[in-house]
């Protein structure tokens, strides 16, 4: 049999003369679990937006079941039953569930939307594929789970064959993760073929039948999944041997760094976010926060930072009150700070690497001389940093924006690391960043924690909060629900319940392990 696709030396490059894809060539098998990896800037990306017509290829050619095709659109890809799940969700928030997944081809009756068709049709591809969703709820009011359903749903609903999921699993539980592993193997049972963009190895293993690996916009092998291992798969990824695994010694718990009591945030709109949350965090541990995204880890990250104020509660610093002061303020208390979002918060992308390196203490001895800046001392600091910390640039003057995502996160991680915190809050400190450059990260936040630094680590990855945490603290809508003092007695399953807020700890038993 023919593949279903095949795509036959793509090259593609960009205006700027940067090559996406070097003569790649694809295939994938009818009815197959395809998983597509790969570092960050690998090409895979590229690729498969080649695939569903978001992106034009410089030269080569594409077969969708053995016809020649040219997809100048989505449109024209999702006409020829292709569909791509994006992992920014692409829905409407005020529409409902059946609304969105209609939208673009509704049912109508008397030129107005069928709101009871919609509603037959959604409930009818719920059942027939697995996807468990509510069809007349507001899509701002669900789940992430039940947003990725919809948008899967949304596109079966417009009749894809090939299914490319981007990254499915970056923001859910353990149980959504197996609930949309169970719903896209029926999709696979009922002919549909899925390729599968992941960063995750151990879900490459459990979901796919086979992998094809990608680095630096080249193909550079593809094997049945039984044959490869996780190690096997890195080796590919990165070009050498990466250490997998956490070598975490022994924690030795010092003094108590950061108090917080009884925090409180209601936002601007009256949402109730954090509720009265608790917590000590201790020299020499890692205190990791696990939780869906959404449930008040980035308010309490700012509230923290002084990003943002608390509605009330209290947080202090070797007892001195950091709560609603200025970021500087709360940096001058040796408080680092890794931002989730390097791009809003982390960097002056158009400012140099050694600008970017010094913005937390330009107006401080060495940087500072009289009225002006000791560019010498910037200079050394930034060739120091880049050795130290293996940044991939020609030099400190490049600016910030010319750096892949990896190389932009060890700036940051750099930067902080580099200010001697006492406390380091580390929010989602590897999110889209390839392997090699994830190893690098957990190493040094498990260096730095022997080193007997605080660390406050908040993460989406929930086998990253497992590797790396002593204690683990379970955060659902805001409240916690529960808190374990040894993470490695604990399983993921068990975490998921809490994090889902299905199973809560007592006060009087959280109060005692705190």
């Amino acid at each position: 049999m023919a593949p279903i696709v095949e795509m036959r030396n793509i090259v593609k490059v960009y205006a700027n003369g940067v090559v996406a894809n070097d003569g790649v060539t694809f295939t994938l098998e009818k009815g197959e679990i395809h998983a597509l990896v790969g570092e960050n800037g690998a090409g895979k990306s590229t690729l498969m937006k080649i695939l569903y017509g978001m992106e034009q290829p410089t030269s080569g050619e594409i077969f969708v079941d053995g016809a020649q095709c040219h997809f100048h659109s989505s449109r024209n890809a999702i006409d020829g039953g292709v569909g791509m799940v994006h992992q920014n969700f692409m829905l409407v928030p005020s529409f409902t569930v059946a609304e969105n997944i209609v939208l673009g081809n509704e049912p109508t009756q008397r030129g107005l939307l069928n709101k009871k068709q919609a509603i037959d049709v959604t409930n009818e591809f719920s059942k027939r594929y697995g996807l468990r969703v509510a069809p007349e709820a507001v899509v701002d009011s669900i789940n992430v789970g039940m947003r990725q359903r919809v948008e899967i749903l949304k596109a079966l609903y417009r009749g894809a064959n090939i299914l490319i999921l981007d990254e499915p699993t970056a923001v859910l539980t353990p149980q959504e993760t197996q609930e949309l592993f169970a719903a896209v193997r029926k999709l696979v049972d009922q002919g549909k073929t899925v390729i599968f963009i992941t960063h995750k190895l151990r879900e490459v293993k459990e979901i796919s039948d086979r992998v094809t690996v990608m680095r630096n916009g080249r193909m550079i092998g593809t094997v049945p999944t039984s044959e490869a291992t996780h190690e096997s798969m890195a080796r590919m990824m990165v070009g050498r041997d990466v250490f997998l695994n956490v070598d975490k010694p022994p924690m030795k718990r010092g003094e108590k760094v950061m108090a917080v009591k009884d925090i409180s945030y209601v936002s601007d709109v009256g949402r109730s976010v954090l509720k009265n949350v608790s917590f000590n965090i201790f020299a020499g541990e890692i205190l990791g926060i696990a939780g869906v995204e959404g449930n008040g880890q980035t308010e309490l990250v700012e509230v923290l930072t002084g990003l943002r104020p608390a509605s009330s509660g209290d947080a202090s610093i070797e007892g001195k009150n950091v709560l609603n002061k200025t970021p500087r303020e709360v940096r001058m208390a040796h408080v680092a700070h890794i931002p989730e979002d390097r791009l809003t918060n982390g960097l002056a992308l158009t400012a140099s690497i050694n600008e970017n390196l010094i913005v937390d203490r330009y107006f401080r001895p060495p940087f500072r001389k009289g009225l002006s800046i000791d560019y010498k001392q910037v200079r050394q600091l930034g060739s120091d940093m880049i050795l130290k910390f293996g940044i991939r640039t020609p030099g400190g003057e490049m600016a910030a924006s010319s750096l892949s995502g990896g190389n932009m996160q060890k700036v940051i991680v750099a930067r902080e690391f580099s200010s001697e915190p006492k406390l380091l809050i580390a929010a989602q400190p590897t999110r889209g960043i390839d392997v090699g450059a994830t190893e690098f990260i957990r190493e040094q936040l498990v260096k730095k924690r022997t080193e007997g630094t605080a660390v406050l680590l908040i993460s989406a990855d929930l086998g990253e909060v497992m590797s790396l945490s002593d204690r683990i603290i379970c955060l659902y809508e805001g409240q916690i629900t529960g808190v374990f003092p040894d993470a490695r007695t604990v399983s993921e399953e068990e975490l998921g319940l809490y994090m889902l807020g299905l199973k809560h700890q007592s006060a009087e038993e959280m109060e005692a392990i705190l």
